[in-house]
């Protein structure tokens, strides 16, 4: 591969902010895996976020790529898939499989798609330090007329209709909107664009916790909800705290700590079959490899307010969860998926025929 920017490359990056930001290119947040795609003729390579290769992962798709794509070129994008209308991450995660008949299989069944917005580089041109309209422009030209599964990614100038996104996008499972200077070169790694995300509130059962790296402090809470057949679900963990919070923290649950695991809702965390059935901390990931996924039972009687951005499949939070306050004046049993706002639903053929 002899391209004019070669592998690896990070991605720019986004930094939060509460709205968004006026004099900006929006686009729609996709809720997928980030990747920078290098082509060089035959020669097809996906770059993740951390430089480290995805291509094996994808067969169906860097063969999409190699039909599709100009010759000699490198993209930035999200790889993504769709199931029903909707953006389905664990669908995506499924795919991350030491076995090649495994991601064989579910490039057939659940099959891939690229959504491009920006180029790094095209034919023998490297364009990291053009402005970012010039290279929309020059991505828009050289994927004209590009068939699914490669799309190019909606992007306005207009504020009012990046607030219309914002909102209708949601339903089809997007995570919000990024703002871009227009007048801005590439630079990788940094936190150069913003990031608008939902961001809801729920009432938490906090059922347990696990310790911190460093030593004998809160690392993360465990967090609960009862569904509809008074069953408490593991929903996800909220782990921000500075240092000296986490040891707070340790003396705040000692009075709900339970000695065992015995008599907890979660009980069966550590049996491999009992996750077919429930959600339960310490679920097999192959994200977690050797991580220890031990934790701290305590009595379900505590509830927190954490805030969220949205659930994954209606079940979980999809990100970590931020810690609010305490709701000494919440009742566990309460605690439910019923509280939770669901947002319309939005088919996400109307975005863009994914």
């Amino acid at each position: 591969m002899d391209l004019p920017v070669m592998p690896p490359v990070k991605p720019m990056l986004a930094k939060s902010v509460a709205r968004i930001p006026p004099g900006m290119q929006y686009e729609a947040k996709w809720d997928g895996f980030r990747t920078v795609v290098f082509r060089d003729g035959a020669e097809i390579e996906l770059g993740s976020r951390t430089g480290k290769p995805l291509t094996r992962y994808f067969p169906e798709l860097v063969a999409a790529l190699r039909e599709r794509l100009p010759e000699r070129c490198v993209l930035d994008g999200e790889i993504v898939i769709a199931r029903e209308g909707r953006l389905d991450f664990d669908a995506l995660t499924e795919r991350i499989h030491p076995a090649e008949s495994r991601v064989r299989t579910l490039a057939e069944r659940t099959p891939a798609s690229l959504v491009a917005f920006d180029v790094l580089a095209l034919d023998g041109e490297a364009l990291l330090d053009t402005p970012l309209e010039e290279r929309r422009a020059r991505l828009v030209e050289a994927l004209s007329g590009v068939a699914p599964p490669v799309h190019v990614a909606p992007a306005t100038l207009d504020e009012e209709l990046a607030g219309e996104w914002f909102s209708r996008f949601e339903g089809a499972g997007l995570d919000g909107v990024v703002a871009k200077p227009p007048g801005m070169g590439y630079r990788q790694n940094e936190r150069v664009m913003f990031k608008v995300k939902h961001e809801r509130t729920a009432d938490c059962v906090v059922a347990g916790y696990r310790l911190h790296r460093s030593g004998p402090v809160v690392g993360s809470l465990l967090l609960g909800l009862y569904d509809a057949e008074g069953v408490l679900q593991h929903v996800g963990v909220s782990a921000a705290f500075p240092m000296r919070r986490r040891a707070e923290l340790i003396d705040e649950l000692a009075p709900y700590r339970m000695e065992s695991v015995a008599g907890h809702p979660w009980a069966r965390w550590a049996e491999e079959s009992a996750h077919e059935s429930a959600r339960l901390p310490g679920a097999p990931s192959r994200w977690s490899g050797t991580k220890d996924l031990s934790w701290i039972p305590l009595r379900p009687a505590l509830v927190c307010e954490v805030a969220y951005d949205h659930m994954e499949n209606g079940a979980r939070f999809r990100h970590t969860a931020r810690f609010c306050r305490w709701r000494p004046d919440r009742a566990p049993e309460d605690c439910g998926y019923g509280q939770l706002e669901v947002p319309p639903v939005y088919d996400l053929g109307e975005v863009m025929g994914l």
